[in-house]
C-alpha cells in the first residue's frame, strides 16, 4: 500500500481513518506522459469544441438551463434520488404530481446551488468559503439538512453499505480535526499550482475533496459542483454545459474504484485517465446537443413563419421562452409575453396543432404543455443504474 496519497491512521475506537497527503502528488510526481497526454489532448479539444458550439447558440442563456437540469438530476441520482428530468420540469411548473418522488427538492436545490455558485464566482474565488455557501444552499430543507449545512463536520463520517458501522466501512475519511487544514491545502493547490494542466488540476481537486469529505452529508454533490465551478473559473467553459455526472452515473462502480485507488495505491494517474475519458465523451455529446438545438430552433422558426401570415412576433417570443421553460401553463405564457389570457391560449393551441407543444396533464382546466421535441434532446435520464449502495452515513 502506497503512502503517496496519504496514510491510514489508527483511531482509539478501533478503526483506521485516512489522512490525505496535500496535492500535487509527489514521490513520484504526477506522470503526464503516454496515455494521459493523449487523453488530455482529446479532452481539451472536446471542451474547446463544446465552448465553440455554445457560442453559436443565438442566446446561450436560454439553453443553459436544460444542461444544468440534466447535470442536477444525474448528480443527485448518484446519491440515490429517484427524480427524473420530467419530475423536475413538472415541479418547476408547479404541477401537483401525486406519484412524483419525494426527493425532487434535492435536485431543485442542486440547480439553485449551481446557479448561486456561478454568480458568486464573479466576486469570490473557488475557496473554502464558497464551498460552505454552496453546501448550505444544496442542503437547505432537504434530506441531511439537519446536519449543519454550510459548516465543516465536527464528527467522524464513513462510507459503506447502508447501516454499516464505521468498523465495516468501505472508506473512512480523515477525522474532523484534519478537515480545516485539508481544505486549506486544497484551496492553495487550486490557486497556486500552475505546473499541471487545468483539467488535471480540476480532476485532482475533485478526488481530494471527495477524500476529505468535509461535510456530514452532501459531499458527493458538492464535489461534482466543484468540477463545474472550476471549469468555468479556469475559462475552459463559458457556461455550465458539461453534464459530467452522465458519465459518472453510467460508470459508477469504476468511479468509486478509481477514487479509492488514489487513497490505497496513490494511483492518481488511473483516476485522471478515467476523469479525462469522461470529460471528452460528455463534451462531445453536449456539443452534439447544442447543434441539435440550433437545428430544432431554426426548423420551428421556419414552421412558425409559414403558419402565421401576421402576428408571428408573439409566436417567436413564445418559442424562445419554451427553451428556458419547456413545461408551461397558459398563465405563464400570458405573463411572460404580456398578452391576454385568450391570446396565450390561442398561441398554445396553435403550437399544439403544429406539433411543437403537447398537453401533458389530461385535465380540462389548468392544463400544462411540454416542448417535447426539445426535452427529447436531453434523453431519458431516469434509467441509468440504481441507487447508490455506498451512500455516506
Amino acid at each position: 500500500m502506497s503512502d503517496r496519497g496519504g496514510r491510514y491512521e489508527a483511531q482509539l475506537a478501533g478503526y483506521k481513518a485516512f489522512v490525505p497527503a496535500p496535492l500535487p502528488p509527489v514521490d513520484p510526481p504526477f506522470n503526464l506522459t503516454g496515455e494521459i497526454a493523449r487523453l488530455l489532448s482529446e479532452a481539451d479539444r472536446a471542451l474547446a469544441e463544446l465552448k465553440g458550439s455554445t457560442r453559436t447558440l443565438p442566446n446561450a442563456d436560454l439553453f443553459v438551463a436544460m444542461y444544468v437540469r440534466k447535470e442536477a438530476v444525474l448528480s443527485s441520482q448518484i446519491e440515490g434520488t429517484q427524480s427524473s428530468l420530467d419530475d423536475i420540469l413538472r415541479a418547476e411548473a408547479e404541477l401537483n404530481s401525486p406519484g412524483a418522488p419525494r426527493d425532487v427538492g434535492e435536485v431543485l436545490n442542486y440547480i439553485a446551488a449551481l446557479n448561486y455558485g456561478l454568480a458568486r464566482l464573479k466576486e469570490l474565488p473557488v475557496s473554502g468559503r464558497l464551498i460552505k455557501e454552496i453546501h448550505e444552499r444544496l442542503m437547505r430543507g432537504v434530506r441531511g439538512g439537519e446536519k449543519s449545512p454550510g459548516e465543516f463536520r465536527t464528527g467522524q463520517v464513513h462510507i459503506g453499505p447502508m447501516g454499516a458501522s464505521v468498523r465495516d466501512a468501505t472508506f473512512v475519511p480523515p477525522p474532523p480535526e484534519h478537515v480545516p487544514t485539508a481544505i486549506h491545502d486544497l484551496e492553495r493547490f487550486i490557486h497556486e499550482e500552475r505546473e499541471l494542466p487545468p483539467l488535471v488540476r480540476i480532476g485532482l481537486a475533485h478526488a481530494q475533496f471527495e477524500t476529505v469529505h468535509p461535510f456530514h452529508d452532501g459531499n458527493g454533490r458538492t464535489g461534482r459542483l466543484l468540477i463545474t465551478f472550476l471549469l468555468c473559473a479556469e475559462g475552459l467553459l463559458d457556461k455550465p454545459v458539461l453534464y459530467l455526472s452522465y458519465f459518472l452515473r453510467a460508470h459508477r462502480a469504476e468511479y468509486y474504484e478509481a477514487l479509492q485507488a488514489t487513497r490505497d495505491r496513490g494511483d492518481y494517474e488511473g483516476w485522471i485517465r478515467f476523469f479525462l475519458t469522461g470529460v471528452a465523451e460528455v463534451a462531445r455529446q453536449a456539443a452534439e446537443v447544442a447543434a441539435q438545438i440550433i437545428d430544432l430552433r431554426e426548423g420551428h422558426r421556419t414552421m412558425i413563419g409559414d403558419a402565421y401570415d401576421r402576428g408571428s412576433k408573439h409566436a417567436f417570443a413564445l418559442l424562445d421562452f419554451l427553451f428556458k421553460r419547456p413545461v408551461v401553463m397558459a398563465n405563464e405564457v400570458r405573463d411572460s409575453l404580456g398578452i391576454s389570457g385568450g391570446g396565450a391560449r390561442n398561441l398554445i393551441n396553435r403550437f399544439v396543432e403544429l406539433g411543437i407543444l403537447i398537453e401533458i396533464t389530461g385535465y380540462e382546466r389548468n392544463k400544462a404543455f411540454e416542448y417535447a421535441p426539445y426535452t427529447a434532446l436531453f434523453g431519458d435520464l431516469s434509467g441509468l443504474g440504481q441507487a447508490n449502495p455506498n451512500r455516506p452515513t
